[in-house]
Protein backbone atom coordinates (compact mmCIF):
# COMPACT_ATOMS: atom_id res chain seq x y z
CA UNK A 1 0.00 0.00 0.00
CA UNK A 2 2.84 2.38 0.92
CA UNK A 3 4.71 1.43 -2.24
CA UNK A 4 1.61 2.21 -4.33
CA UNK A 5 1.29 5.63 -2.68
CA UNK A 6 4.95 6.45 -3.32
CA UNK A 7 4.68 5.50 -6.98
CA UNK A 8 1.55 7.58 -7.43
CA UNK A 9 3.06 10.54 -5.63
CA UNK A 10 6.14 10.42 -7.84
CA UNK A 11 4.14 10.60 -11.06
CA UNK A 12 3.98 14.09 -12.61
CA UNK A 13 0.56 15.74 -12.61
CA UNK A 14 -1.42 15.65 -15.82
CA UNK A 15 -1.00 19.39 -16.26
CA UNK A 16 2.79 19.24 -15.99
CA UNK A 17 4.87 19.64 -19.10
CA UNK A 18 6.62 16.31 -19.48
CA UNK A 19 8.73 15.11 -22.38
CA UNK A 20 10.31 11.69 -22.59
CA UNK A 21 14.11 11.77 -22.99
CA UNK A 22 13.69 9.13 -25.68
CA UNK A 23 11.92 11.51 -28.03
CA UNK A 24 14.04 12.00 -31.14
CA UNK A 25 16.29 15.02 -30.88
CA UNK A 26 15.92 15.37 -27.10
CA UNK A 27 19.01 15.44 -24.84
CA UNK A 28 20.03 12.00 -23.65
CA UNK A 29 21.55 11.04 -20.33
CA UNK A 30 25.14 10.90 -21.61
CA UNK A 31 27.56 13.52 -20.38
CA UNK A 32 30.12 15.13 -22.63
CA UNK A 33 32.88 13.62 -20.49
CA UNK A 34 31.51 10.13 -21.00
CA UNK A 35 31.10 10.67 -24.75
CA UNK A 36 34.69 11.87 -25.13
CA UNK A 37 36.11 9.18 -22.83
CA UNK A 38 34.40 6.38 -24.78
CA UNK A 39 35.56 7.86 -28.09
CA UNK A 40 39.13 8.23 -26.83
CA UNK A 41 39.11 4.63 -25.63
CA UNK A 42 38.05 3.22 -29.00
CA UNK A 43 40.57 5.37 -30.86
CA UNK A 44 43.34 4.41 -28.43
CA UNK A 45 42.68 0.70 -28.93
CA UNK A 46 42.61 1.06 -32.72
CA UNK A 47 45.86 3.02 -32.86
CA UNK A 48 47.56 0.53 -30.51
CA UNK A 49 46.50 -2.50 -32.55
CA UNK A 50 48.31 -1.10 -35.59
CA UNK A 51 51.71 -2.12 -34.24
CA UNK A 52 50.63 -5.77 -34.11
CA UNK A 53 50.81 -5.78 -37.90
CA UNK A 54 54.60 -5.48 -37.67
CA UNK A 55 56.07 -8.91 -37.03
CA UNK A 56 59.52 -9.92 -35.87
CA UNK A 57 61.16 -11.53 -38.94
CA UNK A 58 62.55 -15.04 -38.86
CA UNK A 59 65.98 -15.23 -40.50
CA UNK A 60 67.51 -18.36 -41.95
CA UNK A 61 71.17 -17.68 -42.84
CA UNK A 62 71.33 -20.94 -44.81
CA UNK A 63 68.27 -20.26 -46.98
CA UNK A 64 68.76 -20.57 -50.72
CA UNK A 65 66.62 -17.51 -51.44
CA UNK A 66 65.40 -14.47 -49.54
CA UNK A 67 67.05 -12.49 -46.77
CA UNK A 68 69.79 -14.18 -44.82
CA UNK A 69 70.44 -11.37 -42.32
CA UNK A 70 68.25 -9.59 -39.82
CA UNK A 71 68.92 -6.20 -41.39
CA UNK A 72 67.77 -7.42 -44.77
CA UNK A 73 64.67 -9.03 -43.29
CA UNK A 74 63.75 -5.87 -41.41
CA UNK A 75 64.19 -3.74 -44.52
CA UNK A 76 62.09 -6.19 -46.50
CA UNK A 77 59.13 -5.40 -44.25
CA UNK A 78 58.94 -1.77 -45.38
CA UNK A 79 55.30 -2.09 -46.60
CA UNK A 80 54.26 -2.85 -43.02
CA UNK A 81 56.14 0.23 -41.76
CA UNK A 82 54.68 2.47 -44.46
CA UNK A 83 51.10 1.34 -43.87
CA UNK A 84 51.63 1.65 -40.10
CA UNK A 85 52.90 5.24 -40.32
CA UNK A 86 50.08 6.36 -42.63
CA UNK A 87 47.38 4.73 -40.51
CA UNK A 88 48.87 5.92 -37.22
CA UNK A 89 49.07 9.51 -38.45
CA UNK A 90 45.55 9.37 -39.89
CA UNK A 91 43.98 7.99 -36.71
CA UNK A 92 46.00 10.45 -34.64
CA UNK A 93 44.80 13.38 -36.73
CA UNK A 94 41.22 12.11 -36.53
CA UNK A 95 41.58 12.03 -32.74
CA UNK A 96 42.78 15.65 -32.71
CA UNK A 97 40.04 16.84 -35.07
CA UNK A 98 37.43 14.81 -33.19
CA UNK A 99 38.47 16.56 -29.98
CA UNK A 100 38.16 19.97 -31.67
CA UNK A 101 34.73 19.03 -33.02
CA UNK A 102 33.39 17.66 -29.72
CA UNK A 103 34.81 20.61 -27.76
CA UNK A 104 32.38 22.87 -29.65
CA UNK A 105 29.44 20.79 -28.40
CA UNK A 106 27.44 21.71 -25.28
CA UNK A 107 25.31 18.55 -25.05
CA UNK A 108 24.64 15.55 -27.34
CA UNK A 109 21.39 14.15 -28.66
CA UNK A 110 20.57 10.66 -29.86
CA UNK A 111 21.62 11.33 -33.46
CA UNK A 112 24.96 12.79 -32.36
CA UNK A 113 25.68 9.66 -30.32
CA UNK A 114 24.66 7.40 -33.22
CA UNK A 115 26.79 9.24 -35.80
CA UNK A 116 29.73 9.24 -33.40
CA UNK A 117 29.29 5.48 -32.99
CA UNK A 118 29.43 5.01 -36.77
CA UNK A 119 32.61 7.09 -36.89
CA UNK A 120 34.20 4.95 -34.19
CA UNK A 121 33.14 1.79 -36.05
CA UNK A 122 35.00 2.97 -39.16
CA UNK A 123 38.09 3.77 -37.07
CA UNK A 124 38.06 0.38 -35.35
CA UNK A 125 38.33 -1.46 -38.69
CA UNK A 126 41.48 0.42 -39.75
CA UNK A 127 43.96 -2.05 -38.11
CA UNK A 128 42.54 -4.82 -40.30
CA UNK A 129 42.68 -2.66 -43.44
CA UNK A 130 46.26 -1.66 -42.58
CA UNK A 131 47.31 -5.28 -42.15
CA UNK A 132 45.70 -6.17 -45.47
CA UNK A 133 47.49 -3.33 -47.25
CA UNK A 134 50.87 -4.25 -45.77
CA UNK A 135 50.48 -7.92 -46.70
CA UNK A 136 49.37 -7.39 -50.31
CA UNK A 137 51.07 -4.14 -51.36
CA UNK A 138 53.76 -5.96 -53.37
CA UNK A 139 51.78 -9.05 -54.33
CA UNK A 140 51.14 -9.79 -57.98
CA UNK A 141 47.53 -10.70 -57.21
CA UNK A 142 45.14 -9.08 -54.76
CA UNK A 143 47.13 -5.86 -54.28
CA UNK A 144 44.54 -3.70 -56.04
CA UNK A 145 41.64 -4.99 -53.95
CA UNK A 146 43.68 -4.62 -50.75
CA UNK A 147 44.52 -1.02 -51.65
CA UNK A 148 40.87 -0.28 -52.44
CA UNK A 149 39.78 -1.67 -49.08
CA UNK A 150 42.50 0.35 -47.34
CA UNK A 151 41.63 3.70 -48.89
CA UNK A 152 37.94 2.81 -48.85
CA UNK A 153 38.14 2.46 -45.08
CA UNK A 154 39.56 5.98 -44.86
CA UNK A 155 36.83 7.20 -47.21
CA UNK A 156 34.14 5.68 -45.01
CA UNK A 157 35.70 7.28 -41.95
CA UNK A 158 35.81 10.67 -43.69
CA UNK A 159 32.14 10.36 -44.67
CA UNK A 160 31.05 9.55 -41.12
CA UNK A 161 33.20 12.38 -39.75
CA UNK A 162 31.61 14.78 -42.23
CA UNK A 163 28.11 13.57 -41.34
CA UNK A 164 28.73 14.09 -37.63
CA UNK A 165 30.30 17.50 -38.18
CA UNK A 166 27.40 18.56 -40.42
CA UNK A 167 24.87 17.52 -37.81
CA UNK A 168 26.68 19.56 -35.15
CA UNK A 169 27.26 22.67 -37.25
CA UNK A 170 24.19 22.90 -39.47
CA UNK A 171 21.39 20.72 -38.09
CA UNK A 172 21.87 21.26 -34.35
CA UNK A 173 23.79 24.53 -33.91
CA UNK A 174 21.70 25.21 -30.79
CA UNK A 175 23.71 22.51 -29.02
CA UNK A 176 27.02 24.32 -29.52
CA UNK A 177 28.67 25.84 -26.47
CA UNK A 178 28.94 29.23 -28.11
CA UNK A 179 27.15 30.73 -31.06
CA UNK A 180 29.08 30.53 -34.32
CA UNK A 181 28.01 32.57 -37.37
CA UNK A 182 26.42 30.47 -40.10
CA UNK A 183 29.07 31.45 -42.64
CA UNK A 184 31.84 30.36 -40.29
CA UNK A 185 30.08 27.06 -39.57
CA UNK A 186 29.84 26.32 -43.30
CA UNK A 187 33.50 27.18 -43.71
CA UNK A 188 34.53 24.79 -40.92
CA UNK A 189 32.41 22.03 -42.44
CA UNK A 190 33.84 22.59 -45.93
CA UNK A 191 37.38 22.27 -44.60
CA UNK A 192 36.62 19.18 -42.56
CA UNK A 193 35.07 17.28 -45.50
CA UNK A 194 37.75 18.26 -48.01
CA UNK A 195 39.35 14.83 -47.67
CA UNK A 196 36.33 12.93 -48.98
CA UNK A 197 37.09 13.53 -52.66
CA UNK A 198 40.84 12.69 -52.43
CA UNK A 199 40.02 9.47 -50.57
CA UNK A 200 37.48 8.61 -53.29
CA UNK A 201 40.16 9.26 -55.92
CA UNK A 202 42.66 7.11 -54.01
CA UNK A 203 40.11 4.29 -53.88
CA UNK A 204 39.43 4.54 -57.61
CA UNK A 205 43.16 4.62 -58.42
CA UNK A 206 43.69 1.42 -56.46
CA UNK A 207 42.82 -0.42 -59.66
CA UNK A 208 45.85 1.25 -61.27
CA UNK A 209 48.51 1.24 -58.54
CA UNK A 210 48.45 0.23 -54.89
CA UNK A 211 51.56 2.36 -54.33
CA UNK A 212 49.78 5.46 -55.61
CA UNK A 213 46.84 4.79 -53.31
CA UNK A 214 49.16 4.52 -50.32
CA UNK A 215 50.93 7.75 -51.33
CA UNK A 216 47.65 9.70 -51.57
CA UNK A 217 46.51 8.43 -48.17
CA UNK A 218 49.86 9.47 -46.71
CA UNK A 219 49.62 12.94 -48.27
CA UNK A 220 46.16 13.41 -46.78
CA UNK A 221 47.46 12.44 -43.34
CA UNK A 222 50.09 15.17 -43.62
CA UNK A 223 47.50 17.69 -44.88
CA UNK A 224 45.15 17.08 -41.98
CA UNK A 225 48.01 17.54 -39.53
CA UNK A 226 47.58 21.28 -40.04
CA UNK A 227 44.86 22.93 -37.88
CA UNK A 228 43.42 24.87 -40.83
CA UNK A 229 42.38 21.60 -42.46
CA UNK A 230 39.76 20.97 -39.79
CA UNK A 231 38.90 24.48 -38.82
CA UNK A 232 40.70 23.91 -35.56
CA UNK A 233 43.03 26.83 -35.93
CA UNK A 234 40.56 29.09 -34.15
CA UNK A 235 39.04 26.52 -31.85
CA UNK A 236 39.00 29.02 -29.03
CA UNK A 237 36.53 31.21 -30.86
CA UNK A 238 34.52 28.22 -32.03
CA UNK A 239 33.92 26.99 -28.51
Amino acid sequence: MIRFWVLCASDPPASASYRSPRVRGEPVDVSMGRLEAFSDGVIAVAITLLVLNIEVPVVNPHAATGCRTLGCALADQWPAYAAYVVSFLTIGIIWINHHVMIRRLREPDHMILFLNLLLLMSIAVLPFATSLMAAYLRKSEGQHLAAAIYSGSFLLMALFFAALNRHLLLVKPDRLREEIPAERRRQILARSISGVIPYAIATALAAVSSYLTLAICGALAVFYAFPIASGGGDASTAG
